[in-house]
């Protein structure tokens, strides 16, 4: 059995990276969406000022949960597919196939 390695979004819920409810929620709405999502489409789903999310998508992405894409004066963001890939392989070892 090969050792995964460890990644920031891993560490225990009280860690400062993900513990906040709304990053929690911001990591949600992303990766349920189809495309790439913007601060300003994330304003209002969060109820949360601008610079409050931008705060919370930087530490996400600082994390390596999120990509970002800049678009001109806006950046979009995405769940990052390693960061995604990692999570799945991290989930499938409680199937026991392992």
């Amino acid at each position: 059995m090969s050792a995964l390695p460890v990644i920031a979004c891993c560490k225990p819920l009280a860690a400062p990276t993900l513990s906040d409810p709304a990053r929690v929620k911001i990591l949600n709405l992303i990766a349920r969406s189809d495309e790439p999502a913007c601060v300003c489409e994330l304003i209002p789903a969060v109820g949360l000022s601008q610079p409050t999310v931008s705060h919370h998508l930087k530490k996400l992405t600082e994390a390596g949960l999120l990509a970002r894409e800049q678009r001109g004066t806006w950046a979009f963001y995405s769940v990052d597919p390693e960061a995604a890939g990692r999570l799945a392989a991290l989930a499938d070892l409680k199937g026991g196939t392992r």
